[in-house]
């Protein structure tokens, strides 16, 4: 594991873009003064397995927001928390049970825009220690891992496109096994795919 931590590491350190829901379709025109809130997810990587592994999440098919989805732990930054990294930690225990103890923070990627007026980013985290998964009830339907390797490589990814508002929007995906891993989510892997490989 320590030559992936390193090179993650070395792969946050080297200077990136913001990125966006809307990166593979210019013709949308993003209001100006638009507002934005915080979020923070965890992309987080376990250091305990042959393989390293990211740990994902499929939301439960009941949620009003983007339901039945593959997304990373986290969500939104509440006025508890000290900054979206701390939103990322609380919200991986929420939904996954993962202690906070459990986790080394290594660094941010670029925030990334949603089409839902968040800017979220991604917090890049080392798993030292296997722990007791526990999807939160209502909010996770599944808890799964995907390993690293197969989100490092570029010609996984694939861009598809599918009618939204009234237009076809064109999005990046990583499809592993029965897990379709579009939009937000595989844009930020992307990203990170990406930087390991400069």
């Amino acid at each position: 594991m320590n030559d992936v931590e390193d090179r993650l590491r070395a792969a946050l350190a080297r200077p990136g873009h913001a990125s966006s829901d809307f990166d593979l379709n210019p013709d949308v025109a993003l209001p100006a003064g638009r507002k934005l809130r915080p979020a923070g997810v965890l992309v987080g990587v376990t250091s305990f397995e042959k393989v390293p592994t990211v740990i994902l999440t499929k939301r439960s098919s009941a949620l009003k927001h983007h339901p039945g989805q593959i997304a990373f732990p986290g969500g939104k930054q509440d006025e508890t928390d000290r900054d979206v990294r701390a939103a990322a930690l609380r919200e991986a225990r929420e939904e996954i049970g993962l202690p906070a103890s459990h986790v080394d923070v290594l660094g941010d990627l670029p925030t990334h825009e949603t089409v839902t007026g968040f800017s979220v980013t991604p917090v890049v985290a080392v798993i030292r220690d296997e722990f007791a998964t526990q999807p939160e009830p209502g909010e996770v339907a599944e808890v799964f891992r995907v390993p690293l390797p197969h989100l490092l490589q570029p010609e996984n990814y694939q861009i598809e496109a599918r009618a939204w508002r009234g237009q076809q929007r064109r999005f990046f995906t990583v499809p592993f096994g029965p897990y379709y891993i579009w939009g937000a989510t595989a844009r930020m892997l992307r990203g990170l795919a990406a930087r390991m490989e400069e």
